[in-house]
């Protein structure tokens, strides 16, 4: 009798550190429909500037516990038609299947699998990205930009994130140069907090 219930307070001791962390955690909905995020990619063309795009349809939620960091996560989901270059006819072409196929592949996913702090407010996500119906492990510099409350009575929070990815582990081999090879994506994401119910 003893022993168990010396078993039962060890585990106990164990979950309390538990839910206190699950406590600190605070869920938000990325705020797309105020256009307060942003999908963006910048890639090489032919060596001679820089092309920017961006998808302006998608949605996502991300869990932020400021007291451990490590219970975070970020769940994003991306409609590929909608990329915009400010270019009709570049668009249609990234639509079709020498690169993005929205007809088959109309959705891109990321899912966060971890998220640890580097140095104060700024971390290091890492988590599985899907492109044209190929997943790979995808790494991500963060920064917390800030939180507070807004004018409307919501509370927010921002972050920025960056990563890099070459194109072909997506199966995409369409030649736009040495390059071209690398994209540069750029999340800058602002949810509002979900009060819990």
């Amino acid at each position: 009798m003893k022993a168990r219930l010396i078993a039962a307070a060890c585990l106990l001791a164990m979950a309390a550190p538990l839910k206190a962390d699950n406590h600190s955690a605070e869920h938000y909905v990325i705020d797309t429909p105020g256009a307060h995020a942003f999908v963006q990619f910048k890639i090489s063309h032919l060596g001679f500037s820089w092309l920017y795009g961006r998808f302006n349809e998608f949605e996502g939620e991300f869990t932020y516990d400021p007291e451990h960091p490590e219970n975070s996560s970020v769940d994003v989901t991306i409609q590929t038609a909608s990329v915009d270059s400010n270019h009709e006819r570049r668009d249609d072409h990234l639509r079709n299947e020498d690169f993005l196929t929205v007809e088959e592949y109309p959705e891109s996913h990321f899912r966060s699998t971890s998220f640890e702090r580097v140095e104060d407010g700024k971390y290091r996500m890492t988590g599985d990205f899907t492109l044209l119906g190929v997943t790979r492990e995808l790494e991500m510099d963060v920064e917390h930009v800030g939180a507070g409350e807004d004018p409307w009575g919501n509370y927010r929070r921002g972050f920025h994130a960056t990563t890099i990815f070459r194109l072909a582990d997506f199966g995409i081999d369409y030649d736009l140069g040495e390059e071209a090879e690398v994209v540069k994506i750029i999340l800058d994401v602002e949810g509002i907090r979900q009060e819990a119910e």
